[in-house]
């Protein structure tokens, strides 16, 4: 990376770490994918249950295949292949009740506001309550100047991109463009905005200095 870029990803991220904190959320930076993945897994005891979410950055990373392999971590993925609509949806219901939820959010402001929108709610469900611990992996991609350029990332970005990811019928798929449909294929439906957790360090944002996700 270039080393101009690389050390504003380092400053920006200490005072999003900073506000954070005010926030009664952590944070930390990792420079690279690679350490970030080391540090996400060394947060994770042995015998915890980790409620997979949709993530395309923490898949990219690795973290689903290195827990998996591990011994004595359970995953509980919805998105295991062969899986029907019910079987899916009632591993959702019983990620809420996970020691661990690992995903990332679609935003990130400068002031340390966590900005993410749903298709069906489970993971905006999970980042508010349930799982003891949340660990978000977010690349620095993701960072916003303010609460409105976030909204507005999320919407006009995330939400058609990973819409053409999924190969929903919808009109941001075809030709990448928001129109704020009614389809019922539509991803984008419940919002979440946090501002801070009441119980301080459930929330752990694992800021990385590379873009990952949409």
């Amino acid at each position: 990376m270039d080393k101009n870029q690389a050390s504003w990803n380092q400053r920006v991220a200490r005072g999003i770490i900073e506000n954070l904190e005010k926030r009664r959320m952590t944070g930390s930076y990792a420079e690279t994918a690679a350490l970030a993945l080391e540090e996400v897994l060394a947060m994770v005891p042995e015998g915890a249950s980790v409620y997979r979410c949709g993530s395309v950055t923490t898949t990219a990373i690795g973290v689903w295949k290195r827990l998996e392999d591990r011994t004595g971590v359970k995953v509980i993925d919805p998105y295991l292949h062969g899986l029907g609509r019910e079987e899916s949806l009632e591993l959702r219901r019983r990620g809420v009740g996970a020691d661990i939820m690992i995903s990332s959010c679609n935003a990130i402001t400068l002031d340390g506001r966590l900005v993410s929108l749903d298709g069906l709610g489970n993971r905006v469900a999970a980042m508010m309550f349930g799982p003891e611990k949340v660990i978000l992996v977010v690349g620095m991609n993701k960072v916003c100047a303010d609460l409105d350029s976030a909204i507005s990332r999320v919407k006009h970005y995330a939400a058609p991109v990973n819409a053409v990811r999924l190969g929903v019928d919808t009109a941001c798929a075809s030709d990448g463009l928001c129109r704020d449909c009614h389809s019922p294929n539509r991803i984008c439906n419940m919002w979440s905005i946090i501002e801070g957790h009441q119980t301080r360090g459930r929330i752990h944002v694992k800021l990385v200095g590379e873009n990952l996700g949409y």
